[in-house]
């Protein structure tokens, strides 16, 4: 218990030294709520509190090309429409094999 009462001061400046300059480094476009001084008020004035808001809140999440976080296939509706479309067409193509197989069973001619 005493190694970890040791540990954690530690641990707490370095999420804050963390917090502080994430926040620094963010680009303004990406700093939601408040402006980037008064996070940084917050994160030093709650020490784990406000580093936690920081990185919950405090910034829009975006991958590093700076594109929009993409959504999963099964919630993108586009994609669902595809392959709505792609299993009707499979459909369609397996009754069309299904009557031209049925056709070409019919007995010859004498």
């Amino acid at each position: 218990m005493a190694r970890f009462l040791v540990i954690l001061p530690f641990a707490v400046v370095a999420l804050d030294v963390f917090a502080i300059i994430d926040v620094a480094l963010t680009e303004h476009r990406r700093v939601r709520a408040l402006n980037k001084f008064v996070w940084i008020v917050i994160v030093v004035l709650l020490p784990i509190i406000g580093a936690l808001l920081w990185f919950f809140l405090g910034k829009e999440r975006q991958d590093p090309a700076g594109e929009p976080r993409r959504i999963a296939p099964d919630d993108d509706p586009n994609f669902l429409r595809n392959i709505r479309r792609d299993e009707e067409q499979d459909e369609r193509i397996r009754r069309l094999e299904q009557e031209l197989a049925e056709l070409d069973d019919d007995p010859p001619k004498e």
